[in-house]
């Protein structure tokens, strides 16, 4: 799946892309075919296991492509939020 970005920086995650949309739309299946399977399942029916486990693997798949995007907006966030504490430590201290 060469088409799927796998690699990205802060700013380039911002911005929505063919994986914003992909996820967009895998999600909600995602939530039908695990509330329905689940349902069906416990009522012992063949085709709730079926929607149950395309439900997995649909999830996996979302997780999969939005998963990089994700962590390099987080890393970011992170990133700026140590250096706003620590700035912030400095001001309450009153080393600045």
């Amino acid at each position: 799946m060469s088409w799927i970005r796998r690699r990205w920086t802060a700013a380039e995650a911002d911005f929505w892309t063919k994986e914003d949309y992909l996820t967009f739309i895998i999600s909600p299946l995602v939530y039908v075919m695990l509330m329905i399977g689940t349902a069906l399942s416990m009522l012992l029916r063949w085709y709730g296991f079926l929607l149950l486990g395309v439900g997995v693997v649909l999830f996996l798949l979302m997780i999969w492509v939005i998963d990089p995007k994700l962590k390099a907006i987080s890393g970011d966030y992170e990133h700026k939020q140590k250096h706003y504490l620590e700035d912030l430590e400095k001001i309450a201290r009153w080393e600045k």
